[in-house]
């Protein structure tokens, strides 16, 4: 499967390189990219988007870093098998603690956090 790239938004305080990492991850999170799904090459991409090619290279390794993708050197970048380790998921628990944490220190209760993340989320539906 492959993803309309959105572009770059010059306005945005993000660099460009964050927003095309952002733009991947979105598209993997609401299933327009799954596992084992080609990237376009780094150069490709670059010319179809108007970015320099270190820019798509730079946001190819965040995604990696951060488990998104793997690079398998001429065969291409492909979207990785997420499988979430017990350390992924404690990290995932400890950040929602602490943001409920940081909520309630806040003094937002409970209908309140609910609304909020629920308004939140509504975008990505």
């Amino acid at each position: 499967m492959t993803i309309a790239f959105e572009g770059i938004d010059e306005s945005s305080a993000a660099p460009p390189y964050e927003q095309l990492r952002m733009q991947v991850v979105a598209a993997i999170a609401d299933g327009r990219l799954a596992p084992g799904d080609r990237l376009p090459s780094v150069r490709a991409l670059a010319s179809e988007i108007g970015l320099a090619a270190n820019t798509v290279a730079r946001a190819y390794r965040e995604l990696e870093v951060d488990g998104h993708v793997v690079t398998a050197g001429r065969n291409g970048t492909h979207i990785a098998e997420r499988e979430l380790s017990a350390a992924d998921e404690a990290r995932a628990l400890a950040l929602t603690v602490a943001f409920l944490r940081d909520m309630q220190a806040l003094g937002i209760g409970p209908e309140s956090i609910e609304h909020r993340v629920a308004a939140a989320l509504r975008p990505l539906a």
